[in-house]
């Protein structure tokens, strides 16, 4: 459903050309290329592929890159409803379209310098995991990197504060948006548009949030709780589910939810109708 939902995007002038589309564009294409890396990681490893070093930490550092990027233009999106709802005659000046071009821009940016920090720090330690291994599975150099050095562990809880505050963030941002617009009466039936969208926005951040507080558990457990095969399962829970799933339900939440993005995937299909029929 992804491909079909950019190419409705990009092939209209005019939803391409909205500051909420190019937003939902930017992040669809994130989660496609962490889909299509993490595909090709698994099949790699279930054909028994060894990938040399230098391949291993590329694979590490685009999927990284990818999940950044889908994260923090989740937090755009949201930041550009605040936007539109609390200032909505200023919403084309503050947010027009070549600034949210810029913004594209600059989210990439940060999604490549976060984990390229990351990277260089255990770099110049000299504690990467793929070092020393044979298959690079990310469950399981993930549950090495909680059971590593300090250097590892201090990386992994500045990357994860990183994201909580991000997270923290656009929470206050819906707290202050609820209760500037209570009075409004958009909230008063469960199923109107402002309800609907609240519980959206909510859900693809919990299954933002989830993966990271079942790493906090499993980071505090696996010192002397759980065995190293516990903490790998857990670690192959929290991958190839928990992380798969805010992917999974973006596409669906927000593209399908739009009724410009409905009316061009309802004219394509029309179009090839009447192709057929003649």
């Amino acid at each position: 459903i992804i491909p079909t939902i950019l190419f409705a995007i990009f092939s209209r002038f005019s939803i391409r050309q909205e500051t909420r589309y190019m937003l939902l564009g930017n992040g669809l294409l994130s989660d496609l290329i962490y889909l299509l890396f993490y595909t090709l990681s698994a099949a790699l490893n279930v054909a028994h592929v060894h990938l040399p070093k230098e391949a291993c930490v590329l694979l590490l550092f685009l999927l990284a890159v990818a999940y950044c990027g889908g994260l923090f233009t989740a937090a755009a999106i949201i930041l550009d409803t605040y936007i539109a709802i609390l200032f909505p005659l200023r919403y084309i000046a503050i947010l027009s379209p070549s600034r949210a071009k810029k913004i594209i821009v600059l989210l990439w940016m940060c999604s490549g310098a976060f984990p390229g920090i990351f990277f260089l720090v255990l770099s110049s330690t000299h504690s990467f995991v793929p070092c020393v291994l044979e298959m690079c599975s990310i469950p399981v150099i993930l549950m090495l990197t909680l059971n590593g050095i300090d250097a590892m562990k201090l990386c992994f809880w500045l990357s994860a504060m990183v994201i909580f505050l991000c997270l923290s963030l656009i929470f206050c941002c819906y707290a202050i948006l609820y209760f500037k617009t209570k009075k409004s009466g958009i909230w008063e039936s469960i199923c109107s548009r402002a309800s609907v969208t609240f519980l959206m926005h909510n859900t693809v951040l919990f299954f933002y949030f989830f993966p990271l507080l079942a790493l906090f558990v499993e980071s505090f457990l696996c010192t002397n709780v759980i065995r190293l095969q516990t903490g790998i399962w857990i670690s192959l829970i929290v991958c190839n589910v928990l992380m798969i799933l805010p992917k999974v339900l973006f596409p669906f939440l927000y593209g399908l939810r739009y009724r410009e993005i409905l009316t061009s995937l309802r004219s394509i299909v029309r179009r090839k109708r009447l192709r057929v029929v003649s």
